[in-house]
């Protein structure tokens, strides 16, 4: 667990030494307590314990079901006000090359009067570069715990933009390979990949009516944040955008290729059929000869033998020729 002091009038910060057996907890809570009007707190818990959450909650005044959604790790993109406790749940995101997989991560976000709790789950930790704005811009620091709220959010819809971008260029990937000439079956492929675009789209999607909420103004927020969650909406719309479009996108893609796989059987059965109707003719002739009667015209003649051989190879010769001009061969 990470704490630091921010004092507003100068943006400046102290870091908490988080040393202790405890993790931090109880110098964290011991500098709490001897916050000044001008000071506000970031508490930063990773992957806490249960019961380290559930101290810190319980000195925070935080509602018991916020800190359960804090620590079970599985909600909704959402916000939700607990008298003058704000909790809002975000959905980190990003994208892993190697496996062309959308992995996603959990943020719970806590304002209160006087601090900022942050609680991550997930291998993205967006609160570590959100710090280091928040350092180099510190006149948004100066804007009180909302700064904190804009800072995660405006890192992690940077990221979404970024995934996004990442997920088009396997989408452009997967339809060249759709539309080359290969017969390659790609539907497990295009379908693991919109199985992945569902999942960002759910992360994403939620989330657009929460950070509009926030462009509005808010009687215990410094009206200078505004335009500042405004430019997070706006990022967050063109991405909401571009994932919808991926969707549409590969919904379209595995319909073509499922066509085009329709196209291959279809081929495969005309040459089936082209080669069972050309070797019809040979086999009907030596069926006909096949059956031995007595009194059969040609079967004392000298040249009934190669005729009937002639007769085989014209026949299946024209059908060939016939074929090959239709394009079925």
């Amino acid at each position: 667990m990470d704490c630091v002091i921010y004092q507003e009038q100068t943006g400046e910060c102290e870091k908490i030494g988080a040393g202790q057996e405890d993790g931090g907890c109880q110098g964290a809570l011991d500098r709490l307590a001897a916050l000044k009007p001008d000071e506000f707190a970031w508490i930063r818990m990773d992957d806490p314990r249960e019961d380290e959450l559930q101290r810190l909650g319980e000195y925070l005044k935080l509602h018991p079901l916020a800190i359960e959604d804090a620590a079970q790790a599985h909600q909704r993109p959402k916000q939700e006000r607990y008298g003058d406790v704000l909790a809002v749940a975000v959905k980190t995101l990003w994208f892993v090359e190697q496996t062309a997989d959308v992995e996603t991560g959990e943020v719970m976000i806590f304002l209160g009067p006087s601090f900022a709790l942050t609680v991550r789950h997930g291998a993205n930790d967006p609160t570590a570069e959100a710090a280091r704005r928040l350092t180099d811009v510190p006149q948004i620091a100066r804007l009180g715990p909302v700064s904190v709220l804009h800072a995660v959010t405006d890192v992690i819809v940077d990221d979404y933009a970024l995934a996004a971008a990442q997920v088009r260029t396997d989408l452009t990937d997967l339809e060249r390979c759709v539309f080359s000439p290969a017969r390659d079956d790609l539907t497990a492929r295009i379908y693991a990949l919109k199985r992945e675009v569902v999942e960002f789209r759910d992360a994403v999607q939620p989330l657009v009516p929460v950070v509009q909420h926030f462009t509005a103004p808010h009687d215990d927020w410094p009206q200078q944040i505004v335009p500042y969650f405004r430019d997070v909406a706006d990022h967050l719309t063109r991405t909401d955008t571009e994932v919808r479009a991926l969707d549409d996108l590969l919904a379209s893609v595995l319909d073509a290729h499922l066509a085009k796989v329709g196209t291959w059987q279809n081929d495969d059965m005309r040459r089936i059929s082209a080669w069972a109707a050309i070797l019809a003719i040979p086999t009907m002739v030596a069926g006909i000869y096949g059956m031995n009667f007595a009194h059969m015209p040609e079967l004392d003649w000298r040249y009934g033998y190669p005729c009937a051989l002639a007769a085989m190879a014209l026949g299946a010769g024209l059908l060939y020729r016939a074929f090959r001009h239709n394009g079925w061969l």
